[in-house]
This record gives C-alpha cells, structure tokens and sequence, in this order.
C-alpha cells in the first residue's frame, strides 16, 4: 500500500467504538491518516467496517488491525507491519483508549470477587500497554518530531465507585506512566497527556454495574446538565494535538462540563 499523501498519521489503539472511534473520526475531519486497532468478535466487525468505511469518505487512509494489543508478542508484529505500511511516514499522534478490565466488587457473598489477577490484566491493558506501545514507536524510529499522545481517564482515578477498583488501580496508573512519559521522552519531542472524560454513554461505561446509578449522579452534578459526550472528548483529544498546544505536556485534562466540581 503506497501512503503518498502528506496527511499526517494517527495511530489509535482500542478505535473501534466509544471514545477512540469518536477521536479517530474527528482526526479524520482535520486532515489525518488513521491506524485502528481494535479487537472486536467476528458478529461485530460489520458494524466496525461500516464506521471505518464512513472515516475514509472523510479522505483519510485507513490501515486497521483486529488484533490483541496488549499482547506482547502481538504489539511487535503489528509494529513491524505498521512500518512497512508506513514506509518513511512517521505516527503523529497516538491515542490509547484500550477498555479492557474486570469489573467485579471486591467484597460480595453472592458473586465473584476480585482477585490479584484481575488487577494484573486490567492494569496491563489499561495502563501498561500506554508505555509498551510509546517505547515500541520510539525504539522503532516511528514517531515524528513534535509527536502528541492522549490518554483516557476517568473520575475514577480518585473517586471510590462499586466493581470499579481495577479499572480505578488502573486509571491511577496510567496517569503516573503519561506523567513520566512526558518527563522521560521530552527529549525526542514527546508530549502526553490524559484527558478525564465526564460520564459518557459508551459500550464501556454501560458494562459497569451500577452504571444508571453513576448516569443519575452525574445529570445532577453538572451544572450544564447534560452528559460528556463522544464528540466532546474527541473535540478535546483533537485541540491537544495542534501545534498551539505544543507546551502542554504531562496533565490531565478535564473535559466535562464542571461535572466535577462537585
């Protein structure tokens, strides 16, 4: 596949539905070429072709993979074939919005709890991968000069939730890994950031127990009374990779109407 175009290039890694999908098909409407990874069961890959198909009649290439990216093995390989596909072409921006956890409680007598593994995997997936697949890019020669990352996080981080304590470890986790990333790689022109998203509506969010209860809650404390939405954050995702906020590096950034001021 020939990648002549002088679009820049966007790697996003879990863009097939919620918040990175939102973010792919905004980078789209402002001149990027896009990279998807995603790993989705074979009854929903119609439905992801559909949006894929919708963002390359936006004019941007498309390379997706439907393939595991918290797999060790498996983030090499699809290094390698970003490459070659990639020819010199460098990545620009890396969105990380992997939604892989446990949602369990840690204490119940009616169903399963919480064990170290769960935290293991939610961790790695949501956090770790952040960093294995930074260094990857860079140990490849694959990011250019001034390259952004953007990281998804939530309230969670801090706030206490019912079944959320693994992904809340992980949220934790991965905002320390972006805040060293941006310290660490500042010296090849890296900067990263997290964006804290405000209650959204995505497969994600409606997989947590509990989750009306957290929509109820969130409607009430936000003073404009409404959700975050998808477009909301990926308005956000996209402002942070214009070269005007090339001095902004290391933050988490609030996108969600002052839903947590209070």
């Amino acid at each position: 596949m020939s990648v002549d175009s002088n679009k820049k290039w966007a790697l996003i890694v879990g863009g097939s539905s919620g918040l990175g999908l939102a973010t792919a098909k905004k980078l789209a409407q402002h001149d990027f070429n896009l990279i998807v990874l995603h790993r989705d069961r074979r009854a929903d890959l119609d439905e992801i072709t559909v949006q894929l198909e919708q963002i390359k009649a936006m004019g941007a290439k498309v390379i997706s993979f439907n393939a595991d990216a918290t797999n060790g093995l498996k983030q090499k390989e699809l290094v390698h074939e970003i490459a070659i596909r990639l020819e010199v072409k460098k990545i620009a921006v890396l969105v990380h919005s992997i939604a892989k956890g446990n949602l369990k409680p840690m204490y119940s007598t009616e169903e399963p709890t919480l064990q170290n593994q769960d935290f293991n995997l939610t961790i790695d997936a949501m956090a770790t991968s952040l960093y294995d697949w930074t260094k990857l890019l860079v140990d490849n020669e694959l990011i250019a000069k001034d390259t952004r990352i953007i990281a998804f996080t939530s309230e969670g981080n801090q706030k206490a939730w019912a079944n959320y304590a693994a992904v809340s470890a992980a949220k934790a986790a991965l905002e320390a890994i972006m805040r060293n990333i941006a310290l660490e790689y500042a010296p090849v022109g890296i900067k990263a950031n997290c964006v804290q998203a405000g209650v959204t509506e995505t497969k994600s969010f409606t997989m947590i127990p509990g989750s009306e209860a957290l929509k109820t809650a969130a409607l009430q404390r936000n003073p404009n009374k409404r959700l975050t939405t998808p477009q909301d954050v990926a308005n956000a995702a996209y402002l942070l990779t214009l070269p005007e906020a090339h001095w902004i590096t290391g933050t988490v950034l609030k996108v969600d109407g002052g839903e947590s001021l209070r």
